[in-house]
Formats: C-alpha cells, structure tokens, sequence
C-alpha cells in the first residue's frame, strides 16, 4: 500500500498572512487567474493577504478575493459586488420559495435569487442587542 502525501490537489487551505485589509475595488478570479488590484496606484507587499470567497450576485460566480475588500468585481460578468462583513448582513426566508436569503441591514426589502419575488423584511430589520448576539454569560468553573 502506498503512504497518501497530504491532501489531493485544490484541498490546501487558502488562509495566507494578513497585511493591512485591502479596501480597492479587486477583480474576481478563476481557479487558474490570479486576483489585481484596478487601482494601479496600490502598493502590494511581498506578503499575501488571506483570501475568503463569494458568489456573484449577478451571475453567480464563486469570486476569491483579500479578506478586508470592501468591493468585489466580477472577471465573468464585470457587476461590482458589495462586500459585507457578518455584523452588517441579515438573513431571512424567501416568502415565496422559502430559499433563506441575506440582505445588508437597513434594505427594505429584498428580491429572491432563485424566484425573483420580493420579500418585505421591514419588521426584521432590526439588529438584536449586542447581549443577545453574544449569547448567555458562560460560567466558568475553577480548577482546584
């Protein structure tokens, strides 16, 4: 039997040293493309930041961008992508096909992917307080 090397190729992980969060407007790549800053006045360290992903949603292409971007361009359809971080999205169940979807906080309403109906989110639209977010104190027992 033969020892197995690792993982099979496209399982390495894509987590990669941070610098300072990228903000630019960045192009979305393919697994064999490689992600460019639109600004041409941005300066890259030799250090890479740690990439996370996205799906489009025009086209739904998986995007791979910085983590810390605040926009994302899309290589297949050219839509620019707005990137939201966990604390500023809400999520909610598509009255028509019950598909569960996500919305930045303060949007009126939100149109479904998949069914193209509206749901009216007004009454939801309210982030819980923090003390709720955090959950329920945790009691922590001392070792003796």
């Amino acid at each position: 039997m033969e020892e197995e090397e690792g993982p099979p190729p496209g399982w390495e992980s894509t987590v990669i040293p941070s610098p300072s969060p990228i903000t630019t407007v960045t192009t979305a790549v393919n697994p064999t493309t490689t992600t460019t800053a639109v600004n041409p006045t941005t300066t890259t360290t030799a250090a890479r930041p740690e990439m996370v992903q996205m799906v489009c949603g025009s086209c739904r292409s998986l995007l791979l961008y910085p983590r810390g971007s605040k926009h994302v361009k899309c290589s297949s359809c050219q839509s620019v992508n707005l990137v939201l971080e966990a604390d500023q999205v809400g999520q909610v169940n598509c009255n028509n096909c019950k598909l569960l979807l996500m919305y930045p906080y303060g949007a009126p309403a939100v149109r479904c992917s998949s069914c193209n109906s509206v749901t009216d989110i007004r009454e939801n639209n309210k982030r819980p307080p923090w003390s709720a977010q955090q959950g329920p104190l945790k009691s922590f027992s001392s070792v003796r």
